[in-house]
């Protein structure tokens, strides 16, 4: 039975307890994935929905981001060796530590662009129904 060795380089725990982001800033985390016996990095960059446990080992944050049309939410492990490196690319200010209601008010967004584009999609065929008229006069 032979037994495969992960090698991940030790996360400097000093430097990922300074780290000064809060629920509201927008960060990019590349994390390490495993392809056919190659480490590669890949980018998630989204709002940070919460940071839990402080920085005790176990710290975990919640990045949400919305791709292509869908919201896309991961937990990171704060001290994890497959987080290759955080960047904080922009501060906010919020007024709360957990901004779990951004979800439903991004569902609230969809629905009023759904509403409008159907509106409009309802006016177009009248407007064309006006001109064919003028242009037969």
């Amino acid at each position: 039975m032979e037994i495969t060795k992960k090698q991940f380089t030790p996360v400097s725990q000093e430097d990922r307890k300074k780290l000064d982001f809060k629920a509201g800033d927008t960060v990019r985390v590349w994390n390490k994935i495993l392809e056919k016996g190659k480490t590669r990095l890949q980018a998630f960059e989204g709002l940070v929905l919460c940071r839990k446990h402080g920085t005790e080992s176990g710290a975990t944050f919640t990045i949400r981001k919305v791709a292509s049309g869908v919201g896309v939410e991961r937990v990171f492990p704060l001290y994890s060796p497959n987080v290759d490196k955080i960047e904080i690319i922009r501060k906010a200010k919020t007024r709360r530590s957990k901004l779990y209601f951004i979800r439903t008010k991004a569902v609230k967004e969809v629905k009023k662009r759904l509403k409008s584009i159907t509106l409009s999609a309802k006016k177009a065929p009248k407007e064309v129904e006006v001109e064919e008229i003028k242009s037969e006069e």
